[in-house]
């Protein structure tokens, strides 16, 4: 492995462009390749960022032999074939989240990578963030005690669109696989696997669900109060509770650059934690980092942690009799 690590981009939607421009802040990464499935809009992409290889579907970037490790960006639903197809080339990944429609698909991704030895991880940028980091140590070093409660939410109100990825079942839509995988994964970091779940939701007109509140126990009695929404405007921040005092994650929750500790007697302190770039170089300097020493997956976003999470979502939306067409 050069000490470049040379980048391509399955997809070109918005959230590849947010990567491919979170690249530029990233020492070290090269974005060599882009894949679409219609030969124009690659071409759109590469213009716009530079890219030297522009393939016309996601096969020939899967076997670009100038790639190091590809990032996927595709809707929800293509996730599992999509990362499938670049292990079988050989090819290390970066999957955006959340990693898959189910735990069984998860599960078959972690499991062919394992078979191949080649890096895999989900594109959880939140956990690399310079905020989120500073969390992890604050409790690290007792500053709030035990954590012994979280509360977390992230939603906005989208206007109704039946074809739109959010409402659309065969895209994987709804707000808990869109935007509820954040406080989940939060709860996760700093909580682990929980021993139940109790959840309710309200599935729009399209049979996804545009709200729901999930509440997460674990074998120490820690409580996770948490809410998604993509047709209600929540405020979409976290407060976490502990025997000594507390840490208030500012929103947006999945970006936070400030945090307030709060302890009893010694009023609030106001932390900021600013990040470089636009925040989708911190995962990409994690891969690297990984890729450099070789090793084939993360410490901070371990894949047994993203087969956790996938069955939690999967508990937590069992209630609700929401299927996807692909399960």
């Amino acid at each position: 492995m050069t000490n470049n690590i040379r980048w391509g981009i399955l997809g070109t939607g918005v959230i590849a462009r947010k990567f491919a421009l979170g690249l530029k802040a990233a020492p070290g990464a090269e974005l060599v390749a882009v894949g679409s499935r219609i030969e124009a809009t690659a071409d759109q992409f590469g213009a716009a960022f530079a890219v030297p290889h522009r393939h016309a579907s996601y096969e020939a970037l899967a076997h670009d032999p100038e790639v190091d490790v590809i990032y996927i960006s595709t809707p929800h639903s293509l996730h599992k074939d999509n990362t499938l197809l670049c292990l079988e080339a050989g090819k290390a990944v970066l999957c955006e989240k959340p990693f898959a429609i189910n735990a069984a698909e998860t599960e078959a991704m972690i499991k062919l990578a394992r078979q191949k030895k080649l890096f895999l991880m989900e594109a959880m940028w939140t956990r690399f963030l310079p905020a989120v980091l500073k969390v992890r140590q604050l409790i690290a070093e007792d500053a709030i005690g035990e954590v012994r409660m979280l509360m977390a939410d992230l939603g906005f109100r989208a206007e109704f669109d039946p074809k739109s990825r959010l409402f659309n079942p065969a895209l994987g839509g709804g707000a808990l696989l869109d935007v509820g995988i954040y406080p989940v994964s939060f709860a996760s970091m700093l909580l682990g696997t929980p021993v139940k779940v109790t959840s309710l939701a309200h599935l729009g007109q399209t049979g996804v669900d545009e709200q729901s509140a999930m509440l997460l126990s674990y074998a120490g009695g820690q409580l996770a109060v948490l809410a998604a929404a993509i047709r209600t405007d929540i405020p979409s921040e976290a407060i976490i509770m502990g025997t000594k005092g507390r840490i208030r994650v500012h929103a947006p929750i999945y970006c936070p650059v400030r945090l307030t500790l709060s302890r009893p007697e010694q009023g609030d302190e106001i932390i900021d934690a600013p990040f470089e770039g636009n925040g989708y170089n911190y995962q990409a300097l994690e891969v690297m980092n990984c890729l450099r020493n070789g090793w084939l997956e993360s410490a901070t976003m371990p894949l047994d942690e993203t087969l956790s999470i996938m069955r939690t979502m999967d508990e937590i939306r069992a209630p609700w009799g929401l299927k996807y067409p692909m399960e």
